[in-house]
Formats: structure tokens, C-alpha cells, sequence
């Protein structure tokens, strides 16, 4: 299973949606082996275990706003594979909660193993943000103490460069009688 599936493919596969991690039903039924239509149906019957933070159905304008991401419809296809403009039913998403959820309600081998998969590659993805923000709060105090660095080595070049004008010579007096 782990050879067939690795965690940055389902990685690729958790989009950001009303500022959660989720996925789409779809992809995560492909994940499972079943059919989309079969992944719904047993949520709809455990729809207790389901609460509005583990999943939730997409707007029209999210779902049309999703397909206009993909280049074309062939990343949208159905599970029986027709092509269309149109989609009959919105998708539903599963947060990570929700994907840990729907593997207790599919209750297969593969599911469990699929979940694995999908819990890594959600921590995964946390630790990538993670480091992300630590490297740009690096960054941002590199910036400010070399800031500080380059006030002080421009300090220093002007008082090298006053030290280099030559000094305005007054004329010399003469020693001796002038006429």
C-alpha cells in the first residue's frame, strides 16, 4: 500500500479551504478503493460522528472556484468517469479529523492503511509550515540586526571620507619684509 500511495502524493492532494486543511471526497475515496457515491453514503449514515469542524459541503462558488484552479476537467472527473460542465452534487471536504473519522466508518483493511498515510502526510505538512515561519522570523532578525550593521559601516565610511578630503590649506604668510 505505502509503496503504491507515498505521503507527498496525498500531500499535493489536502487543499486550504475557509482557512482549514481538508479533502475532497473524491480524491479521498480514490484513496479508500470505493466510490465517491459510498464514501458519502456511510457519512450520511454516521453523520453523528461528523460534526460541521470534521467535514462540510462546498459552496458553488467554492467548487466552481476549485475547478477553475485545475487546468483542465480531467482532474474533476466522476468516478465513472464522465466528463461534464456541470457537477450534479456539491463536494463534500474532511478535515483531518474528519479523514480519521471516515476510517472508522469504511472499517476496511485498506482504509486503515490509507489513513496512516493521509495522518502522515497531514503532520507532514504541519512541520512544512512550521519551518517555514521559523526561517522567515530568522530572516526577519537578520534583516533588522544587519540593518543596525550597515548604519554603523556607513558611519564609518564618512568619517573615513572626511578624513581623506585634504584640508583647505590657508595661504602662507611670508616670512620676511613685504613691499
Amino acid at each position: 500500500m505505502s509503496n503504491l500511495i507515498s505521503v507527498e502524493v496525498i500531500a499535493t492532494r489536502i487543499l486550504e479551504i475557509r482557512g482549514k486543511k481538508v479533502m475532497l471526497d473524491r480524491d479521498l475515496a480514490r484513496l479508500y478503493g470505493v466510490k465517491t457515491k459510498r464514501l458519502n453514503e456511510q457519512m450520511r449514515r454516521n453523520k453523528k460522528r461528523f460534526p460541521d469542524d470534521f467535514m462540510f459541503r462546498l459552496s458553488r462558488e467554492e467548487t466552481e472556484s476549485l475547478r477553475s484552479q485545475f487546468a483542465t476537467l480531467n482532474n474533476m472527473k466522476s468516478d465513472n468517469s464522465r466528463r461534464g460542465k456541470h457537477i450534479k452534487y456539491l463536494p463534500y471536504v474532511f478535515t483531518e479529523q474528519g479523514v480519521a473519522m471516515l476510517s472508522s466508518v469504511l472499517n476496511s483493511e485498506r482504509a486503515i492503511q490509507v489513513n496512516i498515510l493521509i495522518m502522515r502526510a497531514f503532520t507532514k505538512l504541519r512541520e512544512i509550515l512550521l519551518t517555514h515561519k521559523e526561517l522567515a522570523l530568522k530572516i526577519e532578525q537578520l534583516e533588522k540586526k544587519y540593518a543596525e550593521h550597515d548604519k554603523t559601516i556607513k558611519d564609518i565610511f564618512e568619517a573615513i571620507r572626511q578624513l581623506l578630503e585634504l584640508p583647505v590649506e590657508k595661504p602662507k604668510r611670508r616670512i620676511g619684509f613685504h613691499t
